[in-house]
């Protein structure tokens, strides 16, 4: 009898370690596999846009490193909160990632209440490129340098305005920022979107912005507008001549968005390795970085998934405490 129970208990172990290994198994061998079908990268803006055109420097490179198809798919509206939602509905199982800009936690949530948690439902893989905005201004504007701006702003209290792309961002909150370090008294006139923004500012009907190098940067080298200054931490290729703020004495106003691939938290930790090794491994060719610089912006430094998050909650924390000194409030 005691040899039997013997007999059985290790039968019993033996079969408890074998159906832990077949739980395993399948697990690593799907990792290990991914993928075995398309995969969609949603884009929650229109087609021809920054977002598109930088997932189309990634989809071909990870269509090839992958060997399935990569396909862009355009899901605009909802302040890019109608892309989030497609990822979330998707199944998470790395078949469907989304590109967004970091505003999607960091600035949109102080402007309309997201249908889901942006620090805990969504999880910035990988960053695929970062930049900073330009302060632009009208080309009848009696300014060349950003001493001239501030000169002019305060021998005009009162009639001088700024524009941004949309009222509670950071092309908002900059203006905020230099009113408040410059003793300024710039008004904040809010657009939908960049084009219609730049389109009054080449007309002469707001005299300032803070927008982004792909829309400003074309304006900018066409004559069409004047550049005073940049907020990344050293001056953007595209604009060699346009000194940063740090430069001018207001360290205080350097900003860097960035773009990256996000995905559900709970997809399968080594499908999002191969994902993170492999747009990392994209970004590091000169032919991938020509084309971002051409947009005016830099690849991803390769922060991890922890320090893009961290960083998120405090850009967001920043961007709640400017908008509270000027009791703004959602439209």
């Amino acid at each position: 009898m005691a040899f039997t129970l013997t007999l059985t208990r290790r039968a019993v172990a033996a079969f408890a370690f074998a159906a832990a290994g077949a739980v395993a198994l399948p697990a690593a061998s799907l990792a290990q596999a991914y993928p075995t079908r398309p995969i969609r990268i949603v884009v929650p803006a229109p087609p021809g846009g920054t977002l598109d055109l930088i997932a189309r420097i990634l989809n071909d490179d990870l269509s090839a490193a992958l060997g399935q198809p990569v396909i862009v798919e355009s899901k605009p509206g909802g302040a890019g909160m109608i892309g989030v939602q497609d990822l979330l509905a998707s199944q998470h199982d790395g078949y469907t990632v989304l590109i967004h800009i970091s505003g999607i936690a960091s600035e949109i949530p102080h402007l309309v209440k997201p249908p889901y948690d942006p620090f805990k439902d969504i999880k910035p893989l990988v960053e695929v490129a970062n930049s900073g905005l330009v302060f632009v201004g009208a080309p009848n504007l009696p300014a060349n340098s950003l001493k001239d701006v501030i000169a002019y702003v305060k021998a005009n209290p009162g009639k001088v305005n700024y524009a941004s792309y949309s009222a509670g961002t950071v092309s908002h909150t900059l203006g905020i920022e230099l009113n408040a370090k410059a003793s300024l008294d710039m008004a904040h006139v809010a657009y939908k979107g960049s084009p219609p923004a730049l389109q009054d500012l080449m007309g002469g009907h707001v005299q300032l912005m803070f927008d982004g190098p792909a829309t400003s940067i074309p304006l900018i080298t066409g004559g069409k507008i004047k550049a005073f200054a940049v907020t990344t931490p050293q001056r953007m290729p595209a604009l060699p001549d346009v000194a940063t703020f740090a430069e001018l004495g207001f360290p205080s106003l350097t900003q860097v968005a960035w773009v990256g691939l996000w995905v559900a938290p709970d997809v399968p930790a080594a499908v999002q390795d191969k994902l993170r090794s492999e747009t990392l491994r994209i970004l590091q060719k000169p032919a991938a970085r020509e084309r971002l610089a051409a947009l005016g912006m830099a690849p991803g430094a390769g922060a991890s998934s922890d320090d893009l998050a961290k960083a998120l909650r405090t850009a967001f924390d920043r961007q709640g405490v400017l908008l509270q000194s000027v009791n703004f409030t959602p439209q």
